[in-house]
Formats: structure tokens, sequence, C-alpha cells
């Protein structure tokens, strides 16, 4: 049998014949539950509002987009459509033309970005299911809009007798004389409002959708230009292989990103969140795991007359401190345990339940993950094993003497 874990259990299970002594071991086991117990709500409702977070540019971000690696528009053939096609593991595509336009309604105004879409458009994303009001109809010189502008230039659905007025500067370098008396250095064309979505603030105001061919008129290109291409992958499938078969067939005339690419910055920013918040509820677990050294000093003095009886019958210094090091390691290691029981039905109850609402209709988001039991596991056992060490080592030869 070990010797130094048999005295340790029973130092745990026993009580001090010193009432302070019990409510200080009391105090010290409550701490860390409820320590691991709020590091791991932490980590699951930050987790949850990063998946709720996400899932906004989820909408309009389609697994794989091709962009051209210089200017604003490359050109696809007929040839290299019927090649796209082809490659197994694309579930389908979408071609669009992305320009800056002016918008104009009813003497408001304001500044977007036209993204002209084909039919396959909704296959590659998901931005139908964001539509707010009215439907998803970008065709017959119909339009899309978001939210955010839709508010700005007080919109209404299906007003065919005021149309949005779309105006777009005309290509080229001539000036206004040179393109002739009166000329306009701008294309113009009016569209109807289909349908508004709404995501969040910033692409709310940023979008109005029509149709490709439409867009591609204003712009004056012509049927092979496009700004980019959206790939929706089939499921499991290796993306890794299917990229590099995207980029054999379009050269070097495309730079192709995944999602995490495309959202660079902010999942950077939500990871640096998360580990500013791991790394300051671990400082809170530090402080508080100075309770477990100071009540591991105290059960050594409580127990100096059982560690001397213990030394005089031959058991060695060594063997002494492990006891309280395994001791010191059982009580956070079922401290944080128990935390992590109680956090975790707190969790599942709001997964099951939604209990903690942000709105009336919306549920706090939150998400079980393992990692996030791992990490919990794992910060409350290596603070134990230092908290225990630093603990044991007080007790010594004159302590014993």
């Amino acid at each position: 049998m070990n010797f130094p874990l048999y005295i340790a259990k029973r130092y745990v299970r026993s009580k001090s014949s010193q009432n302070a002594v019990n409510i200080i071991n009391f105090i010290t086991f409550l701490v860390i539950v409820i320590g691991s117990a709020a590091l791991f709500i932490v980590l699951s409702g930050f987790s949850g509002l990063k998946t709720f977070s996400l899932s906004f540019s989820n909408i309009f971000d389609p697994d794989l987009k091709a962009s051209p690696i210089s200017g604003k528009f490359f050109s696809l053939s007929a040839e290299e459509e019927q090649k796209l096609k082809e490659i197994e593991g694309i579930a389908s595509y979408s071609k669009e033309m992305e320009e800056q336009v002016y918008l104009t309604y009813r003497q408001k105004s304001s500044v977007a970005y036209l993204k002209g879409v084909d039919t396959a458009y909704t296959q590659a994303t998901q931005v139908d299911s964001a539509i707010y009001w009215g439907n998803w109809a970008v065709d017959n010189q119909q339009a899309v809009v978001g939210l955010g502008i839709a508010h700005l230039l007080s919109l209404s659905i299906n007003d065919y007798q005021n149309p949005l007025q779309i105006l777009a500067p005309k290509p080229g370098l001539g000036s206004p004389t040179q393109q002739g008396f009166g000329a306009k250095p701008y294309n113009e064309m009016p569209v109807v409002i289909s349908g508004v979505y709404a995501v969040e603030e910033n692409l709310d105001k940023k979008y109005i959708l029509t149709s490709l061919p439409l867009a591609q008129i204003l712009l004056e290109k012509d049927n092979t230009q496009i700004s980019g291409i959206n790939f929706r992958l089939t499921p499991d499938v290796e993306i890794t292989e299917v990229r590099n078969k995207i980029l054999a067939l379009l050269g070097d005339k495309v730079n192709l990103m995944n999602r995490r690419q495309l959202n660079n910055a902010l999942y950077r920013m939500l990871n640096t969140e998360n580990l500013a918040t791991y790394l300051i509820f671990t400082l809170v677990l530090i402080i508080a795991l100075f309770n477990v050294v100071g009540a591991i000093i105290m059960m050594i003095l409580d127990k100096q007359q059982n560690s001397k009886t213990l030394y005089s019958l031959g058991v060695t210094i060594r063997e002494i401190r492990k006891v309280y090091f395994v001791q010191g390691v059982i009580v956070t290691g079922m401290g944080g345990l128990i935390g992590l029981f109680l956090a975790s039905l707190l969790i599942w109850s709001q997964l099951a339940f939604g209990w903690l609402r942000i709105t009336p209709s919306l549920a706090y988001p939150v998400e079980y993950k393992l990692m996030n039991v791992l990490v919990v596991i794992v910060t409350i056992v290596v603070l134990g094993i230092v908290a225990s060490k630093i603990a044991s080592s007080r007790v010594t030869k004159k302590l014993l003497s």
C-alpha cells in the first residue's frame, strides 16, 4: 500500500480537534469548487458567444471564396465553368460581382456595395435565410437590401412607382467633356426592393443584392467578367484537396480563401478575448488557491505531533511532505471535479430550458465543449500541485525535532 496516500486520505476524511481548522478547510474547499465552476461557466459562455457571433458572418460567407489577385475583376470562361462543375467535392458554386455604388431614393442618399449574384447564390450561401421582411427575389430589376440601408433611406417593399436608383461611375479615364456635352459620368439603373435582410449592424448597412447580369450591365462588364466565386463544399470533403484543384484550374488569377481567412480579424479578436478571459479567471484561481497553501500549513501545525510520531517510527521527511502534498492534490482535485459537475448542470439547464435570456425570444448562448472541461481540469490540477508543493515544503527537520 502507498503509505503517504493512505495517511493523506485519512487526513482528508477526518476532522481536526480544533474547530477553526475545520472551518478553514471547509472554506478552502468551497473556494476551489466556486472557482472551478466559475471558470467553466465563463469559458462555456464565451464559447457560445463566439459561435453566435460567427453565425452572422457564416450567412454571407461560403466555404471557399475566389477573389482576384490584382484589380477588382477577373474573367471566367465557359470552358472553365464546365471544369469547375466536374471537380469532385464542390456541391455548388455561385458567381458574383461587387462594386461600390451610390443609392438615391426620395431625396435621400447613401453609399453601399452592389453585389450582383447568380441564381445559385442561395445554394452557396445562406443569405436567403436572413430575410427580415419581403422575399428573396433579385431578378427582373428587383433587389434585396440590408435593414440598415432600408432604415436610412426609408425604403418600401414593392414600390414600383418610386424605385430605388443605383448610380455607378462609368469605367474609363475620359473626362465629361471628352465623353460629349451633357453626358453623365455615371450609369443609372432603377430597381424595386423585393426584400430586406437582417444579419448584424455592419452587414445590414453594407450590401444591396441584385442579379449578376444587371450588375454587369450597370458596370459595363461582359458576361465573363466577375469579382468573385463562392464555393459550397460537400460534407466531410478534404478542403485542401479541393482548394488545390480549383487553384490548378483558375491559375494565378485568383486568391482562394476559406471562411476563417475571410474573417481573420474577427477570429483573431475573439481568440484574443477568450485568452484574456481565461488568464483573468486563472489569476483569480491562483489567488484563491493561496487558501490551499494556508489550509495545508494549518493542517501541518495541527498534525505536528502525529508527524513527530511518524518521524520517530522511521518515516522520512520526504514521505511526510508527500503526505501533505497528496492531501492538497486530493482536496483541489475533488473541489475542481465537484465545481465542474455543478457548472455542467448549470450549462445543460441553460441549453435545455434557456432560463437566462438576452431578449424575450433569445436565450443567452452557451456551448458545452469537452475542450473547456479539459482546460478547467488541467488548470485546477496544475495550480493544485503547485500550491500543495509550496505548502508541503514547510515540513522540515526543525519542525519535527
